[in-house]
């Protein structure tokens, strides 16, 4: 079966047959189990080939499933997220990934949402995400700030990537207690 890559009316991505899109209200945002793990690394793995996300082997991500939460829809995982702790204060968004069939439907803020809500429950000061593109969490709420008023993940990540010095991501961050969305 071909795969047409044209876009509909509304901007979602039409497929060929068998390929359904997914529908907003058919996603459901849960907490990931270890059931989950093998799904959400799939997922993952579709957006470290194209450099957007950083490589993370099946046992990190075993080892961390709960700090995930998933999108659900008819029983299958179409978007995730982690909340990883930087310090007693400080957690990061990562592995924020929405499969292409489930782009548009506001999965995204709805996954950020429910992190900002944990990190509040788990007690973190700041929220804080990397990324090349920070319109998205700009939207959220969060501020581009200088690396450097995030020295927990310096110490915590960057001092050993391989992109240290030179990864032309954003430092976003989100002091915690402001509204995420209205």
């Amino acid at each position: 079966m071909n795969v047409i890559g044209v876009r509909g009316c509304e901007g979602a991505t039409v497929r060929g047959f068998g390929a359904p899109r997914v529908r907003a209200g058919a996603v459901v945002i849960r907490q990931a189990a270890a059931g989950d793990v093998g799904a959400i690394v799939e997922l993952i793995a579709t957006h470290v080939a194209d450099g957007h996300l950083l490589a993370r082997t099946p046992a990190e991500m075993a080892a961390n499933a709960s700090r995930f939460v998933v999108a659900t829809a008819a029983a299958r995982i179409v978007g995730c997220a982690d909340i990883a702790p930087l310090s007693p204060d400080v957690g990061e968004v990562r592995s924020l990934v929405i499969g292409e069939d489930a782009r548009g439907l506001g999965i995204g803020h709805r996954l950020v949402d429910e992190l900002v809500r944990r990190a509040g429950r788990a007690g973190y000061r700041t929220l804080c995400a990397f990324t090349s593109a920070p319109g998205f969490f700009v939207q959220m709420g969060f501020s581009i700030v200088p690396h450097s008023w995030l020295p927990e993940k310096i110490q915590v990540d960057c001092r050993s990537c391989a992109r240290f010095r030179s990864c032309g991501q954003y430092a976003l961050m989100l002091t915690l207690g402001q509204t995420c969305r209205q």
